[in-house]
């Protein structure tokens, strides 16, 4: 399971995004306090993710909810994920949250694995590394998921690391103004990288010889990034280099041939979520109603949140 800190008032607003203090369809059918179970699989071959989420959803609801298989797992078609037992009222108010949570994490997680096993089919050790440029509010999601599908996090934000970009570097005078910043950058903050991006191989070498550490190259062609990390690193054995700019699952493989240490994408954010199916049942008792149910597989265990 992903170690990954998602705060209590996060899950509570996905929750309020849909269920505005009370379902009136339940209440109007009465069936609010009838005891049920709920379950979700996906509908094809797909690796997971937002499963611990969509879980706590269900419990701030004060249903009881099992992880039968965590965030990061390949799943196969109809594969319990998730099983949650509750009143219907709370199975209803969770439901299409945690549904949500669940189609559009895996959906990241699924083209990222895809993205990963490309590019280290021809590269093993090379890394997807996925920028910021997901949709606003969705960051821990959307994090989380690429982490699920075996990327690594290219920055966190702006205080997570130095990366100047030809936006930058218009404040700094001419290009020999900026050239000198380079130490003085790395002096400023002498445990972090000092990384740079470029979009020409001669501008890129000179970053190099003015001692950055990283370069990040927009957009070269296949033959320009192999010539750039050849001469690069002649110069500089130790110099990390990364390709950016319309990376995807379709050409990662390719932008790995050419010696890249990791590719840089946004493409994982955006496509088609995946199917996540949920199931409900009504479990009826003689005698007193329960809230918690007994499986087959025994008594579930309440997934505790973050406090």
């Amino acid at each position: 399971m992903i170690m990954f800190y998602i705060p209590d008032h996060y899950i509570e607003t996905l929750i309020n995004e849909d269920l505005q203090l009370m379902d009136v369809t339940t209440l109007s059918m009465g069936i609010e306090d009838l005891p049920g179970r709920l379950t979700c699989y996906p509908k094809r071959e797909c690796v997971i993710a937002g499963v611990e989420e969509a879980a706590c959803i269900f419990t701030k609801i004060g249903a009881e909810a099992e992880i039968m298989i965590p965030s990061g797992r390949r799943v196969e078609e109809g594969k319990i994920c998730l099983a949650v037992v509750g009143t219907a009222g709370m199975l209803h108010a969770g439901w299409k949250v945690a549904q949500n949570v669940m189609e559009y994490a895996s959906g990241i997680a699924t083209r990222t694995a895809e993205m990963v096993r490309n590019a280290r089919a021809v590269k093993p050790d090379i890394k997807i590394a996925v920028t910021r440029k997901h949709f606003p509010g969705a960051k821990a999601l959307s994090l989380k998921a690429a982490l699920a599908g075996g990327a690594s996090i290219h920055r966190l934000g702006l205080s997570d690391s130095i990366l100047a970009f030809e936006q930058h570097r218009v404040f700094a005078g001419t290009d020999d103004d900026f050239l000198s910043l380079i130490p003085a950058m790395a002096r400023e903050f002498p445990e972090k990288k000092i990384a740079v991006e470029t979009d020409s191989p001669e501008e890129g070498l000179s970053f190099v010889r003015a001692g950055a550490h990283v370069v990040q190259c927009e957009r070269f062609t296949f033959e320009e990034l192999a010539e750039f990390v050849s001469a690069a690193k002649q110069l500089n054995p130790s110099l990390e280099i990364s390709a950016a700019g319309g990376i995807n699952a379709s050409n990662a493989a390719e932008y790995a041939a050419t010696g890249v240490d990791f590719l840089v994408t946004s493409w994982i954010y955006f496509g088609k979520p995946e199917d996540v199916k949920v199931r409900m049942t009504c479990e009826r008792y003689e005698g007193e109603r329960e809230k918690v149910l007994k499986f087959s597989s025994g008594h579930y265990n309440t997934v505790q949140c973050n406090g």
